[in-house]
Parts: C-alpha cells; sequence; structure tokens
C-alpha cells in the first residue's frame, strides 16, 4: 500500500496532475452544488462545450487558452440570453442550439488548424502535460472563484432558493446571477485543464447531484460534495497512473461510481433503503389489519 500511494509522487509530472487535478474537484464541487439546486445543469454543459473554439483560436492568436474558453463561455451565455429573450424558443432549446453550433465550429477549427500541440487534448484532457504556467494559472483562478464562493455564499444561496426572496430583501437576482455565470465560465477554464470539454460537465454536476442525496443542509451539502470530489479526485489520478488509463476518464469514472453507491445506498434517499421501508411499512399495515401483534 505505502509503495502504491508513494511510486506516483516520484514522477513531476503526477504531483502536477495531482495538484491541478484537486484544485479542478474543489471549485467544480463548490459550484456544482449551486448548478444542481438552481437546475442549471445543462447550462453548465453548454458553457463548457461552448468554449472550444475559443481555446483554438487563443492557440492562433498566441494568447492563453483560458482568454479564450473565458470569452467564449461569456459569449455563449449572452447568445443563450439573447435567443430566449428574443423569440419564442423555451429555454433547453436555445441552449442546445448555441452550445451545438458553438461545439461543432470548434471541432471544425480543430480539424483544420495546423498545429504542433495536439488540440484534441482540449476535448479530453491532458492533466499528466501540464505546464508551470497552466499550474499558476488554475491555483490563481480556482483561488479566485472559491473566494468569491465564501463572501457571496448567503447570496449565491438564497438566490437558488428563492429568487423572489432575494429581490425583496435588496438582492438583484440578474447581478447574482450574472456573478454565478461568471464563476461557471471560470470554472470550466479550470477544469479544461484536468479533464477537457467532452468531462468537465460531469465535474459540475456530479459532485452536487452526489451531496445533495446524502444531505438536506446546504452548508453540509457544499462540505459532501468538496469531499467526495477530493477523494475521487486523489483516487482517479493514483488509479490512473497503475493502471495506465486516461487521468480525466478516470477522476470522472471515480465521480460516476461514487454517485451510483450513493443512489442505491444513502440512508434516507438512496434506492435500497427506501425500498425497505416501504416494504417494512407495508408489512407492518398488513400484520395490524389482521389483528395480530406488531413487532
Amino acid at each position: 500500500m505505502i509503495e502504491f500511494l508513494l511510486e506516483p509522487l516520484q514522477f513531476g509530472f503526477m504531483q502536477r496532475a495531482l495538484l491541478v487535478s484537486l484544485a479542478a474537484g474543489l471549485v467544480c464541487a463548490v459550484l456544482s452544488c449551486w448548478v444542481t439546486l438552481i437546475g442549471w445543469s445543462l447550462l453548465g454543459d453548454a458553457v463548457s462545450h461552448a468554449v472550444l473554439p475559443g481555446v483554438v483560436l487563443a492557440y492562433v492568436l498566441g494568447m492563453p487558452f483560458s482568454v479564450g474558453a473565458f470569452l467564449f463561455g461569456g459569449l455563449a451565455v449572452g447568445l443563450i440570453a439573447g435567443v430566449r429573450s428574443t423569440t419564442r424558443l423555451k429555454g433547453d432549446a436555445a441552449i442546445g442550439v448555441v452550445f451545438t453550433g458553438l461545439f461543432a465550429l470548434g471541432l471544425v477549427l480543430v480539424s483544420r488548424i495546423p498545429s504542433q500541440v495536439d488540440l484534441n487534448h482540449i476535448l479530453f484532457g491532458n492533466v499528466l502535460g501540464v505546464t508551470d504556467f497552466d499550474i499558476a494559472q488554475v491555483l490563481i483562478i480556482a483561488a479566485a472563484v472559491l473566494a468569491v464562493a465564501v463572501l457571496k455564499r448567503r447570496d449565491l444561496t438564497l438566490y437558488a432558493f428563492d429568487p423572489t426572496h432575494a429581490h425583496a430583501v435588496g438582492i438583484s437576482p440578474r447581478r447574482v446571477s450574472a456573478l454565478l455565470l461568471t464563476m461557471l465560465a471560470l470554472t470550466v477554464v479550470v477544469a479544461l485543464q484536468a479533464v477537457g470539454v467532452v468531462l468537465v460537465t460531469a465535474m459540475l454536476i456530479t459532485p452536487g447531484a452526489t451531496a445533495f442525496l446524502l444531505t438536506k443542509r446546504f452548508p453540509k451539502m457544499l462540505l459532501t460534495a468538496a469531499g467526495l470530489s477530493v477523494l475521487c479526485a486523489i483516487t482517479g489520478t493514483y488509479l490512473s497512473f497503475h493502471i495506465d488509463t486516461s487521468t480525466g476518464g478516470m477522476i470522472v469514472v471515480c465521480q460516476a461510481a461514487l454517485f451510483a453507491l450513493v443512489y442505491l445506498l444513502a440512508p434516507t434517499q438512496g434506492v435500497i433503503p427506501r425500498a425497505l421501508r416501504r416494504r417494512t411499512l407495508i408489512a407492518d399495515r398488513t400484520t395490524a389489519g389482521t389483528g395480530a401483534p406488531v413487532s
């Protein structure tokens, strides 16, 4: 076991991968709690896929990938809002049209632009190849998002549960929504380094969804999501080293497996415990109906 834990840490690329995975997992987990409560899962999916053309264009212009990703994430949000406000289309249709269009544009650019850098790494992640600049960028953005989340947690939480009440007490739902969308775009930039465009959505949804099944208190939900995400980041990174698989993919597989376990066995929300309680309740009612003593 000691060898299993220490062997990967002998390599610099694994140390960097573990650091980036932890930062991405933590910030995605915290934001996923609000995304889950508000019902923005599809919007998170849209932003994560829409950044692809921005990343490619940033490479062409010699700019950091994060700049292009953030700009196109903001563009996607603006386009979705514009389509929703100027047509009769519902939100899910507007999101679907915008994010698939931008994602397809990104795929076209990836296939046509000659590059010494494998831009497919943006699709599927390349956490083992991050540079010191990438690490500094990830840590700075992650720290900024987490700091804002801590400072504005009350406003964000009130907006998630009751936007009308938030407005009544002087909190602008529009400003809070814009803040949360900005944090979402920045979080996508962080997670891109770890798991790529395709798997960012999972990291933005699964931790919050898992924690939601384990607790009814939001502060505890935040801590639970963060703890589970960090656990999956460490486990996935180690497993990817020892069995030679994609690091980003293994992290998301660990998150999905943990969600499945919680879905089945969570004390109050798990499928199996609920089925057992229902069976016990039916048996008790049947026994009481026959006049036999209830155990």
